[in-house]
């Protein structure tokens, strides 16, 4: 009795837990129930590294601030302000007003760079048309026109993500792309311009 008067109140309270612990744990056991212990530290995962460089996509309106809860749980771990990333991407990405688009973030020292993902909508930026607001104006119809030249150069940014072996089956895909817009090319439409491509009647880069 001498010596449990002599253990300090906090060193029993954690035996008597520690105690009630191992029987529940022993209880659970008798009944065939698998018990996991509690992870040791080095089972913890890593502390976030500042230094470290990682890379991050997010889909976006151009030239507007996105919502702050859909970028706090992929930014906040890594010490960014959500806010703060929100406004930097609104800014870089002004040129493409209303228009979805793709923007990679690198982030070390918590600082994030932000570059644009070439992507389809580079077609719908080349018809050069007003900015729309998108909460007002639903299922936008395009009817512009565009230049061979100016599909020839969107298909060069998209080759490295296209499935096709050559160009021209990028070239292709960004004319089917033109159709479903419903823009002209070069004042014809566009599937008239890959039946000329599949024919050989039209001149086009091939690698």
């Amino acid at each position: 009795s001498n010596c449990s008067m002599n253990i300090p109140f906090k060193t029993k309270s954690s035996f008597r837990l520690l105690a009630r612990r191992q029987q529940r744990c022993n209880f659970l056991r008798s009944f065939g129930i698998r018990v996991h212990p509690t992870p040791a530290a080095s089972t913890m995962p890593p502390k976030f590294d500042p230094n470290e460089i990682k890379v991050m996509y997010l889909r976006c309106t151009g030239g507007e601030i996105g919502a702050t809860s859909a970028l706090a749980p992929k930014l906040s771990p890594l010490g960014l302000s959500p806010e703060t990333v929100g406004d930097d991407i609104a800014k870089a990405t002004g040129d493409w007003k209303g228009l979805r688009i793709a923007v990679k973030l690198t982030i070390q020292k918590r600082q994030a760079q932000i570059e644009m993902v070439p992507s389809a909508s580079a077609l719908v930026k080349a018809l050069k048309e007003p900015p729309r607001d998108r909460k007002k104006q639903k299922n936008i119809k395009h009817s512009g026109n565009i230049t061979f030249d100016e599909i020839v150069n969107i298909a060069w940014q998209m080759w490295h993500q296209s499935l096709a072996r050559e160009v021209s089956g990028t070239i292709k895909e960004i004319l089917g792309t033109a159709q479903s817009v419903g823009c002209n090319v070069d004042g014809h439409h566009p599937h008239d311009i890959i039946d000329d491509i599949n024919s050989g009647t039209m001149e086009h880069p091939t690698s």
